[in-house]
């Protein structure tokens, strides 16, 4: 008997031994075939246009494909909430802005923990953008626009990629700041609100895909949403520049993984976007989008997240934004 029992114990432990050394290989061998990247909004957004240039690098960085996912809908939580489910194994993982994880889950409930639903990864971009206005309002500088605004109440509208995202609590903070009533459209994603801010059916924007429109002639650029000018319209004032304080909210992006997601593939995936985001090629690409990319480490992110809820919650209760 106790000879039986021996021979069950080696046994167990020579299994044991097997499966740590197989996963211990899995893992040191990630990636060793494609992996999927959420991106919780629709194509032709913000996200999606960060998303494809750290997917084309890191195919190539790899040698194995990540191959985005559009899965679009309640303001980034249908994407969100298919990441943190998802195995967590390094083969599906998310980029995102942070608005889902910082924002939304103060203005409802969501099927996710925005502190540890997901375990971030590496930061992938911050945008350099701000208020766009159509020209058939008639202003030209912010301090037309908030004029006309407080004359004209309830006259102008604004889209948003939907209720709860940053490009919401943007203005809604301007609003809050400045004293002015405009009328808030959730879309889909920056793409959709896009295509009625170009023939005037709404007025305003506060996203980054309005500003290639900005340099062909056919939009307006008002101010610029953060600590620094847009290099690229570098007579546009900052919100704090023209006397308008504490309204700027960050529009941030980063990648995450489910928590779980390997420490090793974590490691190893932060490294390497680290090195990208110092490679010319790369900055060149993301600045073609407006994004500059300041290097965290996962740890650095979290913090991030932390600061960035309770922020964005004050703007929400003081404003009293609710879910439209």
């Amino acid at each position: 008997m106790q000879r039986r029992h021996v021979l069950t114990m080696l046994a167990l432990s020579t299994f044991a031994s097997m499966t740590l050394g197989i996963a211990a290989q899995a893992q040191t061998s990630w990636p060793d075939r494609p992996v999927k990247v959420i991106v919780p909004y629709a194509p032709g957004g913000a996200t999606d246009a960060i998303a494809r240039p750290w997917c084309d690098e890191l195919s190539k960085a790899f040698g194995q494909q990540f191959v985005i996912e559009n899965r679009g809908g309640a303001s980034g939580m249908i994407g969100v909430e298919a990441a943190t489910k998802a195995t967590a194994d390094g083969y599906t993982l998310i980029m995102t802005p942070a608005a889902p994880l910082t924002i939304l889950p103060s203005l409802r409930k969501t099927p996710y923990d925005p502190e540890k639903g997901l375990q971030p990864i590496g930061r992938t971009g911050d945008v350099l953008n701000g208020l766009t206005i159509h020209p058939s309002v008639g202003v030209k500088t912010m301090k037309e626009f908030v004029e006309y605004a407080k004359k004209n109440p309830g006259k102008l509208t604004y889209g948003s990629s939907g209720s709860g995202t940053a490009t919401h609590i943007r203005i809604e903070a301007l609003k809050l700041r400045a004293g002015l009533d405009i009328l808030h459209v959730p879309y889909r994603g920056g793409a959709d609100s896009l295509n009625d801010l170009l023939p005037g059916t709404i007025q305003l924007m506060n996203e980054p895909v309005t500003l290639p429109h900005v340099k062909a002639g056919k939009l307006i650029l008002l101010s610029i949403n953060g600590q620094q000018r847009n290099p690229d319209f570098p007579d546009i004032p900052t919100l704090t520049e023209v006397g308008i304080k504490d309204a700027d909210i960050p529009i941030w992006f980063g990648m995450y993984g489910p928590v779980g997601t390997p420490k090793d593939v974590v490691a190893k995936l932060n490294a390497k976007m680290i090195e990208l985001a110092k490679q010319d090629e790369m900055k060149k690409r993301l600045w073609a989008v407006n994004a500059i990319v300041p290097l965290q480490t996962p740890d650095e992110m979290l913090a991030a997240i932390r600061e960035d809820i309770k922020i964005n919650a004050d703007i929400i209760k003081a404003a009293n934004v609710k879910m439209e």
